[in-house]
């Protein structure tokens, strides 16, 4: 194993594709987990048994709001690489839970910054920023240079983390860097967000096993990537020879219409039929449109988005099909209740 590298929100959708890119590449991946009651390592249940017992994967019980712990856990691992993914990523959630985004957000990359800056290692850090930072009020394509103008607690979080990370950057020559992604899914993508929400309902309306998909703002367009593709980006980014701030984005963008409108296509319905709106569902300050200019990653990391939107949808098809079908053998056994009776 040549590298060691801390990964913070392992268990998260970005943190499983990273954590076996990693781990393909023979590094040692360590991960901080929070402590529960119930069990939140799904995503990576799969790595944790291929790889906690020969050594090579190791979690730790640790939180972005305890910096005592994190100092510890950087100052006992040593890491060479930090990959700060931990938030609370959810848009919508942040509205309802201002303060907990907030901390979160901004004394998690804080602490996690100052202790790479009081290592004696040189590490590279890596912190993950956000498309939800630009504010979406241009129709634009968007850079590493364009204005920053957030509209949610999730985005005003993001941009105080950013901002920190340069100013280290600048202040203490580290090796810092901000990876602002625009949209990634996959189908670990976390079930309250649009995309899977789309998918999972789609899969189980096929099966009959729900009725109606209830939706908010269909108009609204956003650069979709596949995650699995994206952690890649993050690699590159921290084998650059200089710290720099990176966008990664297909440069293509789409509306959640047509994200159903596939969808459902993929599984011969009309998507027109069962899906409906609601302003439950609308954010408080609306962010329309999100496009993304990768040009400076793709000519000087020589990255490259692998996965067309067409066929993220269909993978994310796939999967949320295959889990209906095992959800639906359930349900025809009494083994489970339905969990929708109508809507997601």
């Amino acid at each position: 194993m040549d590298k060691k590298a801390l990964i913070t929100g392992i268990t998260g959708q970005d943190g499983y594709y990273l954590s076996k890119l990693l781990l393909d590449k023979k590094y040692e991946v360590h991960g901080t987990i929070r402590r529960s009651s119930l069990i939140n390592t799904l995503r990576i249940d799969d790595l944790i048994s291929k790889y906690q017992e020969t050594g090579q994967l190791k979690l730790h019980y640790s939180d972005l709001l305890d910096s005592s712990s994190l100092n510890s856990l950087v100052n006992n691992i040593e890491p060479d690489e930090i990959y700060n993914l931990g938030a609370q990523s959810h848009v919508a959630v942040s509205f309802k839970n201002p303060v907990l985004t907030t901390q979160i957000g901004t004394l998690g990359s804080l602490s996690l910054l100052e202790s790479v800056r009081n290592s004696e290692k040189r590490i590279r850090f890596y912190q993950a920023s956000s498309s939800e930072m630009f504010g979406g009020g241009t129709n634009s394509k968007l850079n590493e240079e364009s204005l920053l103008d957030p509209k949610s607690p999730y985005a005003a979080s993001k941009v105080f983390a950013h901002d920190m990370t340069k100013i280290y950057r600048d202040s203490y020559d580290l090796f810092c860097v901000n990876g602002i992604l625009f949209n990634h899914e996959s189908p670990h993508r976390g079930e309250t967000f649009v995309t899977r929400k789309i998918t999972r309902a789609a899969t189980r309306i096929a099966l009959g096993i729900q009725s109606k998909l209830t939706l908010g703002n269909l108009d609204a367009s956003r650069d979709w990537g596949f995650a699995g593709d994206y952690v890649e980006g993050m690699w590159k980014m921290l084998q650059h020879e200089t710290p720099e701030d990176w966008v990664l984005a297909t440069g293509k963008t789409f509306t959640v219409r047509e994200f159903a409108e596939i969808a459902f296509k993929k599984l011969d319905l009309d998507w027109d039929k069962y899906v409906e709106t609601s302003e439950k569902y609308i954010r408080p300050n609306e962010v329309d449109y999100l496009l993304g200019d990768p040009t400076k990653a793709k000519t000087i990391l020589d990255w490259q988005p692998k996965t067309s939107f067409e066929s993220l949808v269909e993978m994310m098809v796939q999967s949320d099909l295959n889990l209906a079908k095992r959800e639906q053998v359930l349900l025809k056994e009494n083994l489970i209740k339905p969990t929708w009776e109508h809507s997601v």
